[in-house]
């Protein structure tokens, strides 16, 4: 049995960040061999919160950062130097951050100023285009270099580490938190008045916040989803709207008067994944989304160039489909239409584990520590 009392600290600030940390913090407050102390940084507020809320997770420490407005510079200010009296006051044996944000980047560094290892929950991803998720591929680099566990949740994700000078014995691969999460939060039972509205047509789950998507590619990517729509009588779109008022300007710009398409508020995370569990298929950008819809037999096309998760498109879950107005709509129409190709992505294997990888991150940190 590990020393006891062996303090782990757990840093997220936004939404995805905390649906894939909650269920470890709950793994990790089961060990008795380990203390587990939880700090939010805020960089999504209201977000952050209502998943704090669905998992039942009270945090010991609470930066509150965010702003009206707030930049980049901003994000990293106010964590490196919030961060630095937390640690101070704390002294834990490991810092634990999370994948790719600007809190996990500012935590990170943070704590290897200070002295104080660095555990990299979802480490490993890659697209090797720098600006490709801008600022998250650089965050999510410049994390692993300064880590002395990383935790891979596939075998790519783990190759890639080793490939760029990892030493094997501090790579493990877990399997990803954000699939724990769902063996909690989706429900046979599950009913809400927004599903009501789409029960007499095929659902399709919309989300779209990514910054480098701002602008001109988001336009373009809505008009084609417009355009389908219409093409496609029983199609029916939700789309809860990032907080972002210039995802929402765009929204309302190329969606108006569409009486198949909902523009709704974010959904907390309990509902989200019951959505996404009862929708036909998914348009996304995100992250998390391309690791959470094959466990629920769900086709995604990805509004992006680049993925950081290439075992979903190698394992035939996902689909990149860009920008482009006219690519989009190919893309859409044809798994609209194509219903040899809708079978193959909602049955595929799920390459992001078994729900069980927080098991296995506190197993680790138990032996090790």
């Amino acid at each position: 049995m590990a020393e006891a009392n062996k303090k782990v600290m757990l840093v997220f600030g936004t939404r995805p960040e905390a649906i894939k940390m909650c269920p470890l913090v709950i793994e990790m407050k089961q060990r008795r061999s380990l203390r587990t102390i939880v700090c939010v940084t805020g960089q999504h507020r209201e977000m952050l919160d209502s998943v704090l809320q669905a998992f039942g997770v009270t945090p010991d420490h609470d930066l509150s950062i965010m702003d009206s407005g707030q930049t980049l510079f901003d994000i990293t200010q106010k964590v490196m130097s919030g961060m630095r009296d937390v640690l101070a006051a704390e002294h834990p044996d490991i810092v634990l951050v999370h994948g790719d944000t600007t809190t996990t980047f500012s935590a990170a560094v943070a704590s290897f100023y200070m002295g104080i290892p660095v555990g990299h929950v979802e480490a490993g991803l890659r697209t090797y285009n720098i600006r490709s998720p801008f600022p998250e591929e650089f965050n999510r680099q410049a994390v692993d270099i300064i880590s002395d566990f990383s935790f891979a949740p596939t075998e790519t994700s783990r190759e890639n580490l080793i490939r760029e000078g990892r030493k094997p014995e501090t790579v493990y691969v877990t399997g990803n938190t954000g699939i724990d999460a769902l063996r909690t939060t989706v429900r046979s039972d599950f009913t809400h008045p927004e599903l009501s509205w789409a029960q007499d047509c095929r659902l399709v789950m919309l989300t779209a916040h990514r910054r480098e998507n701002l602008g001109e590619p988001m336009s373009r990517f809505f008009r084609a989803i417009r355009r389908v729509v219409d093409e496609f009588k029983d199609l029916k779109v939700i789309y809860p709207v990032h907080l972002n008022p210039t995802v929402l300007q765009t929204a309302e710009k190329e969606f108006a008067g569409h009486d198949r398409i909902r523009l709704i508020p974010p959904l907390d995370v309990l509902p989200f994944h019951n959505f996404l569990a009862q929708s036909y298929l998914i348009l996304t950008d995100s992250g998390g989304i391309q690791e959470e819809a094959p466990s629920l037999g769900k086709p995604v096309l990805v509004l992006r160039d680049t993925t950081e998760r290439p075992e979903g498109e190698a394992a035939g879950t996902l689909k990149l489909v860009g920008t482009d107005e006219n690519a989009v709509y190919e893309g859409f129409r044809q798994l609209v239409t194509d219903k040899v190709l809708y079978e193959a992505m909602s049955k595929a294997s799920n390459p992001y584990g078994d729900g069980f990888a927080s098991k296995r991150i506190a197993d680790i940190l138990e032996e090790k520590l």
